[in-house]
């Protein structure tokens, strides 16, 4: 009898804990109770997947080849900076070709100092060639393709900072292939948005305005935005080497979407870059505007406050991804390593500008593979017409139980019922994501459970047709049917762990509740069912109703 009521604790111990654990996910339930006691709920349970709730589905590629030549520009300014440092003339430092920087040296005597010196600071390059005063160096084949490689980790970890920040809950994001990322965001309202979030480069660069050649091209005040590309092939044989046009947008349209934009003209190189980048907020000024706003490291406060310094006066712009946001002057030396963006920002472009800007530039741009969309109403069909096939396959299940095995079939469907009831408190606990899969294994999993039960009943009829007692009878069921019924749970459980293993995204979901449903059903049909069957025994029956 102590055996009896260890085990009739156990199973109304764990029903009573899975009870416990599903609350969150049963919104009618868990809304119903007073916020003074919801401290005493988990904060949350089984979260719905992309195909049930909606969201957006993306596999984007790093375009690696862009990656290696963004790197080699960045070399290209740093070999500026030494030369500038000391004290060496030059007449240009540019990439050439997708490897290569090119020098043009000042000096002809100066010319085996600056490749010496730039053998001794850049050792990933080599002096690939020298004409006169000319010198190229190029990146070494490790180091092109050491670039490449990280560019997808790096671009990875980048999205990642941001998704984490924009607050989609149960993001999935991972590699696939050399080259691609798979994103899914679910429950996302504004897939157009999350989209613009995650695919911006964010690269901020800071540039002097080229205002004397400006005044000289006579670029229009406004233009639509349809004819920026006309504008710059207009001007295109004008504009001075070393400069480009760029355009500011000056005024929205009805949708919120830029409408005009100002053309300026700004000098190619920049001065600061956002890898300098401390920390980026959105702020109100004194007429309740919105902006945002940087601060710099050490490094790039120092820097900001020479660059401004040596340019009191001068038009600075600051440029995002090629777009000029705002073109302040400097009125004076700002030394305090914080920066404004100000633009025609609604909240929302606020927050994200600044989230990108956080979260760090993306090494390369992101083409998109595959772009997937699944709208709120398919996820509320897929969620009722999954539910509706697990009701049917369950009381399909319970009716066919009770006629053909009676009071035993009773018993068994209540140990299907405590089945379902601790797989979906498992899935609470772990909190864990459900999808479609994830279904189809909770209705795979019923048709599991009464499996057990009809081997072990079919045993406890064979002991009942030659004679045995009641009791005698249940016990030899139970124990022949014990075997069969491990081994089948354990070779299916084995095929599970592998999907979980080596599958993705929905395959994990079914196999999450395959395994969860097998290892919960082997209790519920060994000590859930058997505990019932003791406690009738009690009575010492002469006849079993199955």
């Amino acid at each position: 009898m102590k055996k009896i009521r260890g085990r009739l604790l156990l199973v109304l111990f764990l029903s009573v804990i899975s009870l416990y654990l599903f609350i969150p996910s049963w919104p009618s339930v868990y809304n119903g109770i007073p916020d003074g006691f919801k401290w005493l709920i988990p904060p949350r349970g089984v979260s719905l997947g992309l195909d049930l709730q909606g969201g957006i589905h993306l596999v984007l590629e790093v375009e690696k080849d862009r990656a290696v030549e963004i790197a080699v520009d960045r070399a290209a300014k740093a070999m500026q900076d030494l030369l500038t440092d000391k004290d060496i003339a030059y007449e240009t430092i540019e990439r050439v070709g997708g490897v290569q920087v090119q020098l043009d040296v000042s000096e002809e005597g100066k010319v085996e100092e600056v490749a010496e010196l730039i053998r001794d600071s850049f050792s990933s390059y080599f002096q690939a060639s020298q004409e006169g005063r000319t010198l190229v160096f190029e990146l070494i084949a490790p180091e092109v393709e050491r670039i490449k490689n990280s560019a997808i980790n790096q671009a990875l970890e980048t999205i990642r900072n941001r998704i984490d920040q924009f607050g989609v809950t149960e993001p999935l994001l991972q590699r696939q292939g050399r080259t691609e990322i798979v994103i899914q965001l679910p429950g996302v309202k504004d897939p157009e948005r999350a989209k613009n979030l995650i695919q911006d480069t964010a690269l901020l660069e800071f540039k002097m305005v080229d205002e004397d050649n400006e005044t000289k091209l006579g670029l229009p005040l406004q233009v639509k935005r349809s004819e920026e590309q006309a504008v710059r092939e207009k001007f295109a044989d004008q504009v001075p080497e070393g400069s480009e046009i760029l355009f500011e947008s000056i005024q929205n349209g009805e949708d919120g979407m830029p409408e005009f934009s100002q053309p300026r003209l700004i000098r190619q190189g920049a001065v600061l870059t956002g890898d300098v980048l401390r920390d980026a907020r959105v702020n109100y000024d004194d007429f309740s505007e919105i902006y945002v706003g940087v601060t710099f490291d050490s490094k790039g406060a120092s820097e900001f406050g020479k660059i401004t310094k040596a340019n009191v006066g001068k038009f600075m712009a600051i440029v995002l991804d090629g777009t000029v946001y705002s073109v302040p002057r400097i009125n004076e030396p700002i030394l305090g390593g914080r920066a404004q963006i100000t633009g025609n920002f609604t909240t929302d472009e606020a927050n994200d500008l600044a989230i990108v800007l956080r979260a760090g530039a993306l090494p390369a741009p992101m083409k998109t593979v595959q772009d997937l969309t699944v709208g709120p109403s398919l996820g509320r069909d897929s969620i009722e017409k999954g539910l509706k096939t697990t009701m049917i396959a369950g009381i399909i299940v319970l009716i066919f139980m009770v006629i053909y095995y009676r009071l035993s079939g009773v018993i068994a469907d209540a140990a299907l019922v405590l089945n379902l009831l601790c797989l979906l408190g498992a899935l609470s606990g772990l909190n864990a994501t459900l999808t479609l899969p994830g279904i189809a294994g909770i209705i795979l999993t019923i048709g599991m459970g009464v499996d057990s039960n009809i081997l072990i009943f079919e045993r406890i009829r064979e002991e009942l047709r030659q004679g045995r007692p009641v009791r005698l009878a249940v016990d030899a069921g139970y124990e022949k049917a014990f075997l069969t019924i491990v081994d089948s749970h354990v070779t299916t459980l084995i095929t599970g762990l592998a999907l979980f293993v080596f599958g993705t995204g929905p395959i994990k979901g079914f196999a999450v509740t395959l395994c969860l449903g097998i290892a919960i059903n082997l209790f519920t049909a060994l000590i859930g069912t058997k505990v019932v069957f003791d406690l009738i025994n009690r009575r010492k029956l002469e006849r079993l109703s199955i």
